[in-house]
């Protein structure tokens, strides 16, 4: 959901060329920082390319973390209309600001009691939908989510998933990662995008391992406190990650040891896709 955008590619571990190794990537680089990219337009933009992919008899794979954009553009999700830029949006937006996130939320609980469960007061952008989502269709977003769920999926998919046996591991890997981005030039790289005009307050910006930066770069927090912040923010995403695919009963798990372990991971996978019958 964030290798989408263009110039961020150490916090993101954007793959490099030589880690392609001429293998056709889609969907990166597609959209600048600034963009308020949605789940519904990568399902739309993803969506053509599966189709492209698939027309020419090949087999497309999707890799990532991001369990809702994944789902979304296996089940082919029907978005609720967007409204942005609508005037809607704008009053709503304006009524928040006046009122404050307490009141918008008991405003939205009136209507979607389940959706107003789920946020916080201070989560305007989700209030704000959810209440723009009702003026707009007369249905709550728990409701257009329930009517997508009954629908059956848009493609067959054999699902794996890559972890680590040991929890501490998979820890320690996250922070070596996150002190290898600092290495490469992640404290630039945000700089960068913050000279060429980008909002710290844009979507993109609020990535792991940007916002962060962004605070030490303001002063708020040393770098190497930054550097420790990133740290277990993406512990705790890599947490949620497993327990969101865990839902799942049909995907098909691979627990490597200490070290990664390539060449079982392919056995395994094409047991897998064989067993689909996809290979």
């Amino acid at each position: 959901s964030m290798q989408i955008y263009r110039g961020m590619d150490i916090g993101t571990a954007k793959p490099s060329p030589e880690e392609t190794r001429g293998v056709p990537h889609h969907m990166l680089d597609v959209a600048d920082p600034s963009d308020d990219y949605s789940v519904s337009r990568y399902a739309k933009e993803a969506g053509a390319c599966l189709e492209d992919i698939l027309s020419r008899g090949k087999l497309p794979i999707i890799v990532g973390g991001t369990g809702l954009y994944i789902d979304a553009l296996l089940m082919g999700t029907d978005f609720a209309p967007k409204g942005g830029g609508t005037e809607v949006r704008g009053e709503l937006s304006a009524e928040y600001d006046a009122l404050g996130g307490d009141a918008m939320l008991k405003k939205l609980a009136q209507v979607d009691p389940l959706s107003a469960a789920r946020l916080h007061p201070n989560d305007k952008k989700r209030i704000v939908r959810a209440l723009e989502v009702w003026r707009l269709t007369g249905k709550t977003i728990t409701e257009h989510d329930a009517e997508t769920k009954t629908r059956p999926p848009e493609y067959d998919a054999v699902k794996i998933a890559l972890t680590f046996k040991n929890r501490e591991e998979l820890y320690r890997r996250i922070n070596l990662r996150v002190d290898k981005m600092f290495d490469l030039g992640l404290e630039n790289e945000v700089r960068a995008l913050l000279a060429s005009g980008l909002s710290e307050n844009s979507t993109a910006m609020q990535a792991i391992g940007y916002k962060e930066t962004v605070s030490a770069i303001k002063g708020e927090c040393t770098m190497a406190q930054a550097a420790e912040n990133i740290k277990q923010a993406s512990r705790r995403y890599a947490k949620r990650q497993l327990s969101w695919f865990r839902r799942y009963p049909e995907i098909n798990w691979i627990l490597w040891e200490k070290a990664p372990d390539f060449d079982y991971a392919l056995r395994v996978s094409t047991d897998f896709l064989q067993r689909a019958g996809i290979m």
